[in-house]
């Protein structure tokens, strides 16, 4: 399914599937669907990616919005469009890659870290600014930046668990981000599906929760 921003307002949580197996793809993203995730990357440094995408895009078209992670060049970022991605994460910024975004009205998520790296990412025209290690700075940082740069969406990717969620969200937040820690190498090789599925579960949980005692 397409990028639906206010869909992402209200379950602001993206999925980081690294190294997924072709033959355990679908039951990867059939635990991350059952358990109500909504968004998903898949990164461009997995074997296939291109192909998985777009297998992934054709087969959870209703229930998934697919993109894809680990874009560093404009040339990665068409091909993974041409696959089907909807939206598109990079480890930092790439201008080529957010110009091309901005000319397709497509969803761009660089990392940054610093507030130098955070402001130029905010004016290439991301969507949101991925600050990535967050776990190496915690929740607090987040409310220091949150004074200079109220105006931008902040991910917080690194760390992330059910126990800090509220913490990252009250601290200024907009959306979380989880990968390795869920989504293991071990867990999907050896088709430990359930375990993704529980882990997701309380995820979406603690964010859900917080969101509904901030209305």
């Amino acid at each position: 399914m397409k990028f639906d921003p206010e869909l992402f307002k209200r379950e602001p949580v993206l999925g980081i599937v690294r190294g997924v197996p072709e033959n355990s793809l679908e039951g990867v993203f059939n635990s991350a669907r059952d358990a109500g995730l909504k968004f998903l990357e898949i990164t461009l440094n997995t074997d296939h990616a291109f192909r998985l995408i777009e297998s992934a895009v054709k087969k959870y078209e209703g229930s998934l919005c697919i993109g894809a992670g680990t874009v560093r060049n404009r040339e990665q970022a068409e091909q993974a469009v041409a696959s089907g991605a909807r939206f598109l994460v990079s480890p930092t910024l790439s201008d080529n890659v957010a110009a091309y975004c901005g000319k397709q009205a497509l969803p761009y998520f660089p990392g940054a870290l610093t507030p130098s790296e955070i402001e130029k990412a905010w004016q290439a025209g991301a969507y949101m600014v991925k600050v990535f290690p967050a776990s190496q700075w915690g929740p607090q940082y987040f409310r220091e930046l949150k004074g200079p740069f109220e105006d931008v969406p902040l991910m917080a990717v690194g760390g992330v668990t059910p126990e800090n969620i509220p913490a990252y969200f009250s601290s200024g937040a907009s959306a979380v981000a989880v990968g390795g820690s869920v989504f293991s190498q071990s867990r999907m090789v050896n088709g430990e599906y359930s375990k993704i599925h529980d882990d997701l579960k309380e995820i979406l949980f603690a964010v859900k929760n917080f969101l509904n005692t901030m209305e």
